[in-house]
């Protein structure tokens, strides 16, 4: 994997392979990005479980839920 040097002032770019550290960071990175991401999906479908229990308890659809709650 490459990184690109960018120097504003001349405009020259230069082109390199990533070293053993930078690609490490990477690899944290990436892991921690994931691992965000999971979290989140994980609490979206705790949320939509949460809402469908409440919804079995009063025995109503979604949509009826919204049309009383004054929903579209």
């Amino acid at each position: 994997m490459s990184k690109l040097i960018v120097n504003c002032e001349t405009g020259e770019t230069v082109e390199r392979e990533l070293n053993a550290e930078e690609l490490a960071q990477q690899a944290t990175e990436e892991a921690a990005v994931q691992a965000a991401e999971a979290a989140r999906q994980a609490e979206v479908a705790t949320k939509a479980a949460q809402r469908q229990a409440v919804l079995n308890r009063l025995g109503i659809t979604e949509e009826e839920a919204r049309i009383l709650l004054g929903g579209n």
